[in-house]
């Protein structure tokens, strides 16, 4: 990690850095501050949404507001799922951890 900043400030910042998993193989993440600067957007759109149902907006309006956040989540999910198999997958395989490559297995039959 750089000199002086915490995890969590790394991570504000979007700063690739590594994490060492339980199974002890570390990781580094590169789309951390896009997947942050994405989710902050649909929180974002998510309370305008809840601001939309709060004042009695149309329920078609909503509707199609909630897919649009549906489709938004569905994209950050995509970029989340890609940078876990380039970085973390790659080194679990080259670290012959197959108990990543399960969990993996097991987030992507609840993501589906």
């Amino acid at each position: 990690m750089e000199k002086n900043m915490t995890h969590d400030e790394m991570h504000e910042q979007g700063i690739a850095h590594e994490h060492t998993h339980e199974q002890g193989h570390s990781h580094t993440h590169k789309e951390t501050k896009a997947v942050l600067n994405r989710m902050s957007k649909i929180i974002g759109h998510m309370e305008a949404v809840k601001s939309m149902v709060e004042n009695g907006r149309d329920c078609s309006e909503v509707l199609i507001q909630l897919a649009a956040v549906k489709s938004a989540i569905s994209s950050v999910s995509r970029v989340i799922l890609k940078d876990h198999i380039d970085h973390c997958i790659v080194d679990a395989v080259r670290e012959n951890d197959t108990e990543s490559i399960e969990e993996l297995k097991k987030a992507i039959d609840k993501f589906l």
